[in-house]
């Protein structure tokens, strides 16, 4: 990990002292990572302790750890993505819905749980939680819409329960927290910590608000941690890790499910994940807020950079725009550097006589290989690429992801064409003796 320059720690600070000031935020702290960690931090206001090391709330970002502990329920075969919620916890309101729906928001359920604001209240048991929704309090019918709820994470996290034995954080702590070296992430606050606050609109006076255990809706909101540790989380978000869940399923986790005509394509919904348009292209991750405390935990994936920030207030502080702009800042202050193009080391054989150009119809592909996939380009612009798994040349982005290119030969041995899920392409546009569309137009 290599720090910024001063110039581009002077400029984050600009940013992180305006957001401050102009959320009246009574402290609010930062940091963006970069080559595995955190490349520079910093803090403005009251700031209670060190930096990296002062516990917020985190809110929402909880969510994110509860949707973990779901996929790797999935990953291990203990649960499907279309199991339903009935399937595990028997007879309870929204039964009806699936793991998929929930963890995507696309289930239609009730954005809040019935009863006392369950963010500034003690929390009960998940028998109590259940006990007060039958079902019928539903917004929209699953599948129609995105449309975010606190409810249907505290029902995810029970499943983890009920799955796994112990209580949700049992399993937060020994297979997301342990593994990854979290030491500073926790249910509660412990050690120094940022007292929640709310600011008076007109007096600017602070309210201290109450850090309460929200019981059953604890997977929706209740955790507690650092910049530091978050920083550790943005690594583990970016690069997976052995222990807790392998970087081609988080790759998946991250795949949009759902979205809104509000949201467009600036924001929508993952397994877990929220999606927001920036960095080069997506940033994954998700923001938090409970009574008193706001943070946003973002990446950039292509980038492989990522940001962090809290602060002890219940509004003022854009969190979303936070991340975005930091990112933004960080890049055009210190641009990613690509990594060095390297000669081939191994081509595979079945690779070597298929590389050059390729017409479809009259339109001219170029097949190259590069590192250790097959990239298909026209107007030298990527369209898709493949990879050789198992003797077959399977697509692994763009429109052809998962289709196989197949060499298909003269009896003689040489290549007639390559069949593209149906698209025939030919070394000469047209080939007459290719299958459609070869051949002399009519």
């Amino acid at each position: 990990m290599s720090p910024v320059a001063d110039v581009t720690a002077r400029r984050l600070l600009a940013r992180l002292a305006r957001w401050q000031v102009d959320g009246r935020l009574p402290s609010m702290v930062a940091g963006v990572v970069r080559d595995g960690g955190l490349a520079w931090s910093a803090g403005y206001g009251d700031v209670p302790g060190e930096v990296t090391d002062t516990q917020y709330k985190i809110g929402s970002i909880t969510k994110t750890f509860t949707a973990v502990l779901v996929l790797q329920l999935v990953e291990e075969g203990e649960l499907s993505l279309d199991s339903t919620v009935a399937s595990v916890l028997g007879d309870v309101g929204y039964g009806d819905r699936t793991v998929r729906a929930l963890l995507a928001h696309d289930a239609g359920l009730q954005a809040e749980p019935n009863g006392s604001w369950w963010e500034r209240s003690e929390g009960g048991s998940f028998d109590d939680l259940a006990a007060a929704h039958d079902g019928s309090g539903a917004a929209f019918d699953a599948h129609r819409q995105f449309h975010y709820t606190n409810l249907g994470y505290g029902i995810l996290g029970e499943v983890v329960a009920r799955l796994r034995g112990g209580t949700w954080w049992d399993n937060v702590r020994t297979r997301i927290l342990e593994p990854l070296g979290m030491e500073r992430t926790s249910y509660q606050w412990t050690g120094v910590h940022a007292q929640g606050m709310s600011v008076h609109p007109f007096t600017g006076e602070v309210i201290e608000e109450p850090h309460p255990d929200t019981g059953a809706m604890a997977p929706a909101g209740q955790m507690w941690s650092t910049l530091g540790d978050l920083a550790t989380y943005c690594r583990f978000l970016i690069d997976g890790h052995a222990g807790v869940l392998p970087k081609e399923v988080l790759e998946w986790a991250y795949v949009p499910q759902s979205g809104s005509l509000v949201g467009g394509l600036d924001s929508q919904h993952a397994l877990g994940f929220q999606l927001f348009r920036g960095g080069s292209g997506m940033l994954v991750g998700h923001t938090g807020s409970m009574p008193g405390f706001i943070a946003t935990c973002f990446v950039d994936l292509k980038r492989r950079t990522g940001v962090v920030a809290f602060a002890n207030a219940t509004a003022g502080m854009p969190a979303g725009t936070v991340a975005v702009d930091l990112l933004a800042e960080l890049e055009a202050s210190e641009p990613t550097v690509v990594p060095a193009w390297r000669p081939s080391t191994e081509v595979p054989d079945e690779i070597r006589e298929i590389v050059g150009l390729w017409h479809w119809g009259t339109s001219v592909l170029t097949l190259t290989w590069e590192g250790d996939s097959l990239v298909t380009r026209r107007g030298g612009v990527e369209s898709y690429r493949h990879q050789v798994s198992d003797g077959r040349i399977v697509g692994t982005s763009g429109y052809m992801h998962g289709e196989e290119l197949k060499v298909v030969r003269n009896d003689d041995g040489s290549i007639n064409h390559l069949d593209l899920a149906t698209f025939i392409l030919t070394r000469i546009p047209y080939d007459p003796a290719a299958p459609i569309p070869g051949g002399a137009p009519a």
